[in-house]
């Protein structure tokens, strides 16, 4: 096996109220690709971040290259040859791609303070073909799917011709064929040298790429074993110390006949043509297709997010007028986006403000006080009943691992008295445990006559959660499945009909998922 590249002995670090490390260690081998993995709240991301020169470590001592370190900023560390590409989007979206890529690194003319453009989008773009991303390196990032926005990121980490390379949940957007384009490029960086640290929450991934696979919980180091011979059953049992079937389905109550939610001849351009549907009380509805077949753009055009050019929305029977987010709340209609740190939570605010940010008015006395003893008993009562884990109501939401963050934007809805619950990718960067649990909330709601969309990249999730199926292609609805007669198999043919039928027809296939 190759050479020891990198060492972290004792590492410790604490956030206010929370011990985020305690005596963690890591070990990187050149060559290699080494899998960390741990419930959120484990300490993995943390651990990473203090490599990467985010966080500085309060304890312990980091080897590298056979000789101790002090990584005081992101700057040292890409310095030194490292570099991470975070769960968390880190791009500009008022920029271009180029000027992401190789920001503060930008080619120039013979004049210093010049931009050499032209030079700029030519080492993008080369980047780009060597990734065999279809991109422009003049788009703008805002203009973009959040997938397409992950693939910049590992761009941009590429550009630094890193030593080390840390990815922190990097598949967690993507489709299976760009998974695989990924994979294609860790293996030929992994066999130039090159060490990668590889966080994730999808076990087989896990099993199909790395070399080592280290465990981390509670901030402790758990042990570190073989990817080839270590069993899926066991990496969980480390992971949360105790059993979890992971694979184990779900089988929801049977759903009420009665109609909550219709959508009739729904139209938005080019990203959502003539869609209909209708959502029963008490029902889970799978929403299934590849990326960008239009199931993020059905959901904001019900919720008012994105304005629809034709269609009606009818509510308990009744025609809703749904021009903006607020129109759908008064509807009873919550939505919870696949970027709950963009759209769903206020980060800089604690969990008890979150929690009532969307029902704020329900909280204001007579001479518009807010009763804080009311909003604080709410906020303790969605705690407990969704099992948040924080050290109390007035940690700052940012500071809380992805499942937690997740329940405290069901909180949110719940709290809104929603009867529709609009779920964008709900277990996208979440840990095993943390999934399960997610998993059995969905359940509880439903069978408190909740009545749920769920849109998920994930097929095992969509087949194990839902009452009844519905696929997507590029924008229309290909097919409907009830959960008896639904399989992978015939999810996937719903999945890719509109682009089997326009091969078989000799059309030219267009997917809008890389290219820009």
């Amino acid at each position: 096996m190759s050479d020891i590249l990198l060492v972290m002995e004792e590492i410790d670090k604490s956030f206010p109220g929370v011990r985020a490390l305690d005596q963690a260690r890591f070990e990187l081998r050149a060559g290699e690709v080494h899998a960390l993995i741990g419930e959120n709240g484990a300490g993995k991301s943390t651990l990473m971040k203090i490599l990467a020169g985010v966080y500085s470590k309060d304890g312990g001592r980091i080897i590298y290259q056979g000789k101790e370190v002090e990584i005081p900023s992101p700057r040292a560390a890409q310095d030194l040859g490292i570099s991470m590409i975070h769960q968390e989007l880190n791009l500009m979206p008022h920029l271009t791609l180029a000027q992401n890529v190789f920001v503060g690194r930008e080619p120039r003319q013979g004049l210093r303070f010049v931009l050499d453009e032209k030079q700029l989008n030519a080492q993008t773009q080369a980047l780009f073909e060597s990734m065999r991303l279809r991109l422009n390196p003049r788009t703008k990032v805002a203009d973009l799917t959040v997938a397409t926005q992950q693939m910049v990121e590992i761009a941009k980490a590429l550009s630094f011709n890193s030593q080390v390379l840390i990815m922190d949940e990097p598949t967690a957007a993507l489709t299976e064929a760009e998974i695989e384009e990924l994979f294609r490029i860790i293996r030929e960086l992994r066999d130039k040298g090159v060490g990668i640290v590889y966080i994730s929450h999808r076990l087989e991934e896990l099993k199909q790429i790395s070399d080592r696979i280290t465990v981390m919980r509670d901030g402790r180091y758990v042990g570190t074993e073989d990817a080839a011979t270590i069993p899926i059953e066991r990496i969980i049992s480390m992971m949360v110390g105790r059993t979890i079937y992971e694979s184990a389905p779900e089988v929801p109550e049977e759903a009420s006949a009665t109609i909550v939610l219709e959508a009739r001849h729904l139209n938005r351009g080019h990203v959502i043509k003539d869609v209909s549907f209708q959502l029963k009380k008490g029902e889970i509805l799978g929403f299934a297709g590849l990326m960008g077949a239009g199931r993020t753009e059905v959901a904001r055009a019900v919720f008012g997010a994105d304005p629809l050019d034709s269609g009606e929305i009818y509510v308990h029977g009744k025609k809703a007028n749904i021009k903006h987010p607020r129109d759908a709340v008064r509807h009873g209609i919550g939505y919870l986006s696949e970027d709950r740190k963009r759209y769903g939570l206020a980060l800089g605010m604690d969990v008890e403000a979150n929690i009532v940010l969307a029902s704020f008015q329900k909280f204001l006395g007579k001479l518009g006080v807010v009763n804080k003893g009311k909003t604080h008993e709410t906020g303790e009562h969605y705690v407990e009943a969704l099992s948040i884990k924080t050290p109390s109501l007035q940690q700052r939401v940012k500071n809380l691992s992805g499942g937690n963050q997740q329940k405290v934007v069901i909180g949110k809805w719940l709290t809104a008295d929603t009867d529709v619950l609009i779920f964008d990718e709900p277990t996208r960067g979440i840990d095993v445990g943390a999934k399960s649990e997610i998993y059995h909330l969905l359940n509880q709601l439903a069978q408190q006559g909740k009545s749920i969309i769920m849109i998920s990249s994930e097929l095992p999730e969509i087949l194990r959660m839902s009452h009844r199926i519905v696929v997507m292609c590029e924008g229309r609805i290909t097919g409907e499945l009830s959960a008896a007669e639904a399989t992978q198999e015939r999810i996937m043919t719903y999945a890719t009909q509109r682009r089997v039928l326009m091969a078989e027809n000799g059309a030219s296939e267009h997917s809008g998922a890389q290219e820009v």
